[in-house]
């Protein structure tokens, strides 16, 4: 399939290219032999102008109409393979519990991996149901006041939970910073750091070693940066990640299964808050830092500051009293 399609690409380029390249040699040959009649020459150049243009704005639309259907083919084939997995195996237990004695113990330890599928599956499909959310510029929730330092600490838990891993495994970084608080959707915020710790931890490779920083790059925003020392991303590729149903180019990260959706939906609900999500990279087997930046509720963390005064003051006279 692929090497079909990328016969079609290199058809439909090369058939673009060479109408262009006649429709020029017939232009220029036009506008030469007719060169003393102005008018003429004049309303040639634009009509040879007009056809170049459509020619290659034709030859564009092509190839990227051909690069979306085969993004979208492996985001198909990549989905089905992961709803399809998780229910094969969770039919073929129920069908060793229906037809064979088995004891206590097997019988616990088939249960829980059945859960696992279980939550492989909701995971799949949580994870298409937000992105088509993620699409829509304007949310229907209320933002509110975020504590964005308290939200990745949960998210940090809960992915080291979640993927059975040691606290060295996966860490924040002590940054200094306290009560950092940005205005947004609590959920899709959580979303957003969900995806991007289970990225890191995903193309970490064997030895997952993931790095969580909290940063204050100037005044007005707040940056979380997401560490890993895993397969790392070629330069070329650094911005089409966050393109939607994109996966590397890379033969060794077949075995990795994915939709293609993690670092989509990281950027969309970026943009949404008032922020930006990029990725750095010095190469493949270099490992990735990928970036979430948001802007600051000054405001927000200034009241939680005097309330934190106001009760540490209230503190002190009761104890002076007692």
């Amino acid at each position: 399939m692929r090497v079909t399609r990328r016969g079609k690409i290199i058809f439909f380029l090369s058939f673009g290219v060479v109408l262009a390249v006649i429709a020029v040699f017939v232009g220029f040959g036009w506008i030469i032999l007719n060169w003393r009649e102005g008018i003429k020459v004049f309303l040639g150049v634009i009509f040879f102008s007009a056809i170049t243009a459509g020619l290659v704005l034709n030859t564009i639309f092509l190839l990227r109409e051909i690069r979306r259907n085969e993004q979208h083919d492996s985001f198909i084939n990549a989905v089905t393979h992961e709803l399809k997995t998780p229910i094969a195996s969770i039919r073929l237990y129920l069908q060793t519990l229906q037809h064979r004695e088995v004891d206590e113990t097997q019988r616990r330890e088939f249960y829980r991996r059945m859960l696992d599928d279980t939550d492989r599956l909701l995971g799949t499909v949580e994870q298409v149901l937000k992105a088509g959310v993620a699409g829509h510029k304007k949310s229907s929730r209320e933002r509110v006041a975020v504590d964005f330092e308290h939200l990745v600490h949960e998210c940090v838990d809960v992915a080291l939970a979640g993927h059975h891993l040691q606290a060295t495994a996966l860490r924040v970084e002590p940054s200094g910073h306290r009560g950092i608080t940005v205005t947004g959707d609590p959920e899709e915020l959580r979303t957003a750091i969900a995806n991007l710790l289970d990225n890191a931890i995903k193309y970490s490779g064997e030895r997952v070693d993931v790095s969580v920083r909290l940063e204050i790059p100037d005044e007005k925003h707040v940056r979380l940066s997401v560490q890993d020392h895993g397969v790392g991303i070629p330069a070329a590729e650094l911005k089409s990640v966050f393109k939607r149903f994109y996966r590397v180019s890379n033969r060794s990260l077949a075995h990795i299964k994915g939709t293609g959706l993690g670092l989509f939906i990281v950027r969309a609900i970026a943009k949404k808050h008032g922020g930006r999500a990029f990725a750095q990279s010095q190469g493949e087997g270099q490992g990735t830092t990928v970036v979430f930046e948001l802007p600051r509720n000054i405001s927000a963390e200034r009241q939680q500051d005097s309330a934190k005064e106001t009760r540490a003051a209230e503190k002190t006279i009761l104890e002076k009293r007692a």
